[in-house]
């Protein structure tokens, strides 16, 4: 038996030796949340940090707790452990240096819980999308080389797929996350192909990058295996391999939402 739903918003934050970011984040959360008066819970997910990350939630109230990684295992462990534990009705996650302004996050919030969709991916490429913080040019290279291979491969609707900005109802997020097996950083390209593969319905909504995008991601460390993990997303989708099982049935999903719904045929 799946955890009961019991509040409107979980907002997973994955990190890794974060103890001097964190803390802002955090409060910069709660502040927005709470001016928005959303019944949330903030949920850490610490992928096996050696400073103080893990206690930063210590203290905060019982909206904030933290997840923790025995050991370094990669942003997409831990942001899947953080999503298959969240029992809010909407679940989203986003960057530990919180890089975007938090409107995009109440829009997604809002079309999910009005049944608009149950998927909402941040997107730096859309209309409306603003950049208010300098990116370094080898960073946005990058970005785009990779956002072109994605594209090529994985999507030709959501063509900004590592924006680090995304939400889900609580059912969209235990089909998706119980079926993901990337650990690093091309786990945001294949949450995009399993939310295609599943037939979900999404929306893309434009963001406004606020800080400078610092990331642990290493160009010269994880270039190569993010690009053959898309390589093998791509064969996944083009042999029409079968989504790994998941340990639940339809049936255990629908006391979640209230909203009975069959599953799309993978």
């Amino acid at each position: 038996m799946l955890p009961t739903t019991d509040h409107e918003l979980t907002v997973v934050i994955p990190a890794f030796n974060e103890e001097r970011r964190l803390p802002w984040t955090l409060a910069q959360v709660r502040s927005f949340l709470e001016k928005c008066r959303i019944d949330y819970r903030v949920l850490v997910a610490d992928d096996g940090s050696t400073d103080a990350t893990a206690s930063l939630t210590d203290g905060l109230g019982p909206r904030f707790s933290t997840a923790r990684l025995p050991y370094q295992r990669g942003k997409g462990c831990a942001t899947r452990m953080g999503m298959l534990q969240a029992t809010g009705r909407v679940v989203a996650f986003t960057d530990a240096d919180l890089p975007y302004d938090l409107s995009a996050l109440k829009v997604g919030y809002e079309w999910i819980r009005g049944g608009h969709c149950q998927v909402v991916f941040g997107a730096r490429d859309l209309e409306g999308s603003e950049y208010l913080a300098p990116r370094k040019i080898s960073r946005r290279i990058a970005t785009a080389v990779f956002r072109e291979v994605a594209r090529r491969l994985v999507s030709r609707e959501v063509t900004d797929t590592q924006c680090g900005l995304k939400l889900f109802s609580r059912r969209a997020a235990l089909e998706i996350f119980s079926r993901a097996t990337i650990d690093g950083f091309a786990f945001d390209a294949e949450v995009v192909y399993l939310t295609h593969r599943l037939g979900l319905p999404f929306r893309r909504v434009p963001v406004t990058l606020i800080n400078e995008y610092a990331s642990t991601l290493s160009l010269t460390r994880h270039a190569i295996p993010m690009l053959a993990d898309v390589v093998e997303l791509w064969l996944a989708g083009l042999l029409g391999r079968p989504l790994p099982q998941v340990p639940f049935c339809v049936e255990d999903l629908e006391p979640l939402d209230g909203v009975p719904q069959k599953r799309v045929a993978a």
